[in-house]
């Protein structure tokens, strides 16, 4: 460790300006040194290796021999970008071991670290290449601007910029009845904003002591006093941090305030609190068996060809869409259960069996693209026809009534509706245009030929390669429930109260669902496409429930009413048939 002509002077004298230097203010902060511990910080201080260390020896240091051990370092390595600006905001539980620790991370990750924080830092002389500091109690310090300025540059540069928002450490607010941090300032967003600047959310576990808590809460300055000593009251401990996903320029701009944008920041940070995170339950299939064999092309020709004409529904290419009963083609449902099987596998929802099948195969309407080019199937949708279904079995005759408590006014028990489910496109084609909407076209050409199918209702499966947090957004976002119907096991996670918060105060954002779901996601990922496909049709979304019989996937029920869907979705799916499917209903 390489050692400098550097010492710290760990006392209150140190912050205080030229003009305060008299001997009264010297008397009165020698006082204050004890009060707020900072005389045995000295002590500590000058009976350590810690004097005249560079900054990261000094910050691997301190944390040794204050025996704090921090949690987290390969996460935020694998998170934070390489090079380039990017600003991280964090919780501030502590007020100053975290500042340190992740400034020691940090600088572990990439060279070009800066932390802007309280001037009372800058006792410890060793620190001060990590840090820009700023004086949080007086907003009208004019060294203030000066920060600001040197942390605009260093981002300009290319540099990474840590912010504690709040400017101060967590304490406990009234108005929301727990401990976290005061208002978040807006200046990472406006930092983010005007240099193009991408953000990444840490948050730090814990809080200070319920001793420095309630002393805060009789009076605010006790805060200060106390901060020091609480420091010293983490030896021993484990500082653990969580890194959320960098939230990318573009996503941070579809909120046009700084301070939603802010108030995203902080939702996205708080919602890594771990007490607030669940898992979902373990897999119910514990060893996938081999998957069957392709089923024979020629078989599949074969069948697809006796299918009655009326039964051709649309066609793109070599692309042709079709629909058929079990009864009418064994081979080609077999073959579907197989590609259903090997799709559903890959978001973890498959049944672990050589296919995806069940005794509702039989009896549902199996509508399917195929291509005749290569002889292959490559998506398909099931289909439920409730009036008929409802007569040859009663309720138990729908597989949703395995998952949903149907009260005798839910749609599916007053008219004739289509129950739609365990659809899927093969990998091939799931990022082409067609795939979807032949699938659409079909659906759209069944009703036109079947008038009196008014409303599609099924479930989009949520795959939980989805976070919980996801889930828990959607459940609070998009849901519009009906006592006609639940769920018979519903979805259960806790949702952070800043979380919470913020969906609350920003609902009237059209895209908060998706900004949420994609920055609480690793991969970015957003909402289900099927979810986004019905939301086109204005569906509506009653709640959430778990398919025990389906990998405990949770599967989001809903219903459209297509009369009601917009006029271009009904022109690209109902095509040349759309008046008299709509004029059927005006004459019922």
């Amino acid at each position: 460790m390489s050692k400098t002509a550097v010492r710290s002077k760990i006392q209150l004298s140190t912050l205080l300006p030229e003009s305060n230097q008299s001997f009264i203010w010297k008397g009165l902060s020698r006082i204050a040194d004890k009060v707020m511990g900072l005389d045995k910080l000295q002590s500590l201080y000058d009976n350590s290796p810690l004097p005249g260390l560079g900054k990261q020896a000094f910050g691997e240091e301190l944390l040794r021999y204050l025996n704090v051990d921090v949690e987290g370092y390969e996460q935020l390595k694998q998170k934070v970008p390489e090079n380039g600006p990017v600003i991280l905001v964090s919780n501030h539980p502590f007020g100053c071991i975290e500042g340190v620790a992740l400034a020691t991370l940090l600088n572990k990750v990439r060279p070009d670290v800066k932390v802007l924080a309280n001037k009372a830092l800058s006792m410890f002389a060793e620190l001060k290449g990590n840090f820009i500091f700023i004086n949080p109690l007086n907003h009208r310090d004019p060294k203030n601007l000066a920060a600001l300025k040197q942390c605009r540059r260093h981002l300009a540069n290319g540099g990474l910029l840590l912010i504690f928002p709040a400017g101060k450490v967590s304490y406990y607010l009234n108005e929301k009845q727990r401990v976290c941090d005061d208002t978040w300032n807006r200046l990472p967003a406006q930092l983010a904003k005007s240099l193009d600047c991408p953000v990444l959310p840490l948050f730090v576990e814990g809080q200070n002591s319920r001793f420095f808590i309630n002393m805060g809460r009789l009076y605010y300055r006790f805060k200060l006093l106390l901060l020091f000593r609480e420091m010293l009251k983490q030896r021993g401990s484990t500082l653990k941090i969580k890194t959320g996903n960098l939230i990318r320029p573009k996503l941070l701009s579809r909120f046009k305030s700084e301070t939603a944008m802010t108030e995203y920041m902080r939702a996205l940070s708080y919602s890594q609190e771990q007490k607030f995170n669940t898992d979902w339950p373990e897999d119910q299939v514990n060893q996938l068996k081999p998957m069957m064999a392709p089923v024979d092309k020629a078989k599949l020709s074969s069948e697809i060809q006796a299918l009655p004409k009326e039964q051709h529904l649309a066609d793109y290419k070599t692309f042709s869409v079709f629909y058929g009963y079990q009864s009418q083609m064994p081979n080609v449902v077999k073959e579907i259960c197989r590609l259903r099987e090997l799709v559903f596998r890959q978001h973890n929802e498959g049944s672990g069996e050589p296919i995806d099948t069940d005794h509702f195969d039989a009896t549902y309407t199996h509508l399917f693209i195929y291509n005749s080019k290569d002889g292959d199937v490559i998506g398909a949708y099931r289909m439920g026809q409730t009036d008929k279904l409802l007569q040859q079995s009663g309720i138990k005759g729908l597989y949703l009534s395995r998952m949903f408590n149907f009260g005798s006014d839910f749609i599916n028990q007053t008219e004739p509706c289509l129950e739609m489910g365990r659809s899927f496109i093969v990998p091939e084609h799931q990022r082409s245009f067609y795939g979807l909407f032949l699938l659409w076209r079909g659906i759209g050409e069944f009703v036109v030929r079947h008038p009196q199918y008014r409303t599609l209702y099924g479930t989009v499966s949520i795959s939980k390669l989805y976070d919980t947090k996801s889930v828990k957004c959607i459940e609070q976002l998009a849901l519009n429930p009906s006592e006609a119907v639940n769920a018979k096991q519903p979805f259960s996670a806790p949702i952070h109260p800043e979380l919470a918060e913020f969906v609350e105060n920003n609902k009237d954002n059209t895209n908060l669902l998706s900004s949420l779901v994609q920055g609480i996601e690793p991969d970015n990922k957003d909402v289900p496409i099927l979810m986004k496909q019905y939301e086109k049709m204005n569906a509506r979304f009653y709640c959430i429930g778990i398919d025990v019989n389906f990998n405990h996937t949770p599967g989001l029920l809903l219903s459209v009413n297509l009369p009601s869907a917009p006029e271009k979705a009904l022109n690209q799916y109902l095509a040349d048939g759309k008046e008299s499917y709509l004029k059927f209903q005006k004459s019922n």
